[in-house]
């Protein structure tokens, strides 16, 4: 009796399913309709099928910036989406006690562990000050910086020189997103994975990160007990997610194991000043326990979480904005011929990138900015509140209350950015007098915002910088007409179906 009533009950879901997704077709533009039982569920899986993140920026627009989405009882998928800035600074500065990662949040995003990216309170305190501190150091500064031009140099500007030579087809956000894996795998562990090169390989580190981030995704719009029990079973989604967590277990521990045998073989020769040294493997490896108050910081899982937590800031955020810039820039060729121009006005080089006078190019600074304006590198945040709490706009907040921040509709908000928010305007980001208009971090979140602004802004920026001039001084850069642009359903803003374009070198000035 009871497997037929389980069957009674699928085949009912199913047609109502069915009926509500023939009703959605005809009438999509209309908000999510709280239906019984099953609430909002429906709506939010057919909306699945379509372009959601612009769904969501209607929805949100309909519901004055805030917008309560009701799940089906017992799931764990009630939240509060928001995109008010003052609710957002509320959030995440001025009752930033308040609002946390969560055990919830650290559910979903268990493949990484304990990094900074998903832990809390002191443990979250200590690690941001370890962080700060290498990333901050000028040691790493010059390491970073020789990294990100070397790998320029020898990786980035022949693959494309081989693509203009041969004419090919080529995905420009594979190319950066192998670009940024292996700086980033170069500052972390001091190995050169080469994912950047002619044969173009597939990295299986990478691989299990690009799993991992369609997976997180589906975590957010599933209910909680059918991804674990999914997670349980090895089914669907969830058996890549288990393969991806094996996978960097495997991988972390072999970049691992090489680096405690290069420390003890060049024991007396490295250069140990203040802790820390080149990459930052090694720099945690010799971490003062004392002075962060980290508990066994050369113990494999740290190190392993460590890693993780830097590739999944530093690999695909960089890529996805670069991929969007670009693609954008194809869009509006007046602006290429701004940041072309602004080139030659701030005299940098036509090669060595000019470094020292990036930070001169304000145009160039504001276009990015745009960019992640209108296609964060993050698509959301999440938090958890602590105590019952009412936030700015009046909605209210239980304990425990899931909050969603849509970086994505953020951007597209004309109540934010004025009715001009649809439009890629560098112009927005420059003041009268030619300088940068600095705009706050609750209304601009692609760093993020309050204690936890991103650490590693200011490389993230410096790196774009470099990788658009090389670019915009070398080649011209043509997007394939009719391709299908679309951001993929992701923690991360990637491109769906990537950026293929056709590279031309041009000719020397």
């Amino acid at each position: 009796m009871a497997s037929i009533s389980l069957l009674e009950a699928s085949v009912t879901i199913l047609c109502f399913l069915i009926l509500f997704y023939l009703r959605f077709k005809k009438h999509r533009g209309r908000f999510l309709r709280n239906w019984p039982v099953l609430r909002m569920l429906p709506g939010l899986l057919v909306a699945l099928q379509y372009r959601i993140y612009d769904y969501s920026v209607k929805i949100l627009e309909i519901f004055d910036l805030t917008f309560l989405f009701k799940g089906p009882p017992f799931a764990g998928m009630d939240m509060l989406v928001t995109v008010d800035p003052a609710n957002i600074h509320h959030i995440m500065s001025s009752n930033f006690s308040n609002y946390i990662k969560g055990s919830d949040f650290q559910d979903v995003f268990d493949v990484f562990g304990d990094g900074i990216i998903t832990t809390d309170s002191e443990l979250w305190k200590n690690l941001r000050k370890s962080y700060q501190a290498m990333l901050h150091h000028q040691d790493f500064q010059r390491f970073s910086m020789s990294t990100m031009t070397s790998k320029l140099k020898d990786g980035l500007l022949p693959l494309l020189n081989h693509f203009a030579e041969e004419g090919t087809i080529v995905d420009l956000q594979d190319v950066f997103g192998r670009l940024t894996f292996d700086t980033i795998l170069i500052l972390i562990t001091g190995s050169d994975p080469k994912s950047l090169s002619i044969e173009m390989h597939e990295d299986e580190l990478a691989k299990a990160l690009n799993d991992v981030g369609e997976g997180v995704f589906y975590r957010h719009v599933k209910p909680k007990f059918l991804w674990k029990l999914q997670n349980w079973m090895g089914l669907g989604q969830e058996k890549k997610m288990i393969e991806a967590s094996a996978t960097f277990d495997r991988v972390c521990a072999k970049y691992i194991s090489a680096k405690r045998e290069e420390i003890n073989s060049s024991q007396g020769i490295l250069d140990t000043s203040d802790g820390v040294t080149e990459d930052l493997l090694t720099s945690f490896m010799k971490l003062d326990t004392t002075k962060y108050k980290l508990l066994n910081p050369s113990d494999d899982k740290f190190l392993r979480d460590t890693i993780l937590a830097f590739i999944l800031a530093g690999r695909d955020t960089t890529a996805s904005a670069l991929s969007w810039f670009f693609w954008l820039l194809s869009e509006n060729p007046h602006v290429v011929a701004k940041i072309r121009q602004e080139i030659i006005s701030t005299d940098l080089p036509r090669t060595g990138n000019g470094q020292e006078n990036l930070d001169k190019m304000v145009y160039l600074h504001g276009a990015l900015c745009e960019a992640m304006r209108l296609y964060p590198p993050v698509a959301f945040e999440r938090k958890s509140s602590i105590e019952p709490d009412v936030l700015p706009s009046g909605h209210k907040v239980d304990a425990n209350s899931k909050i969603i921040i849509c970086l994505y509709a953020l951007g597209r908000m004309r109540a934010v950015w004025g009715e001009d928010a649809l439009q890629f305007k560098p112009e927005r980001w420059i003041t009268e007098n030619g300088g940068l208009k600095h705009e706050p971090s609750f209304k601009f979140l692609a760093f993020n915002a309050g204690p936890r602004t991103c650490l590693g802004k200011q490389l993230a920026m410096t790196q774009m910088k470099i990788v658009v001039v090389e670019i915009l001084q070398n080649y011209d850069i043509k997007v394939i007409k009719g391709q299908k642009i679309e951001p993929v359903l992701g923690f991360i803003l990637s491109m769906k179906h990537g950026l293929r374009v056709t590279i031309t070198q041009r000719c020397s000035v």
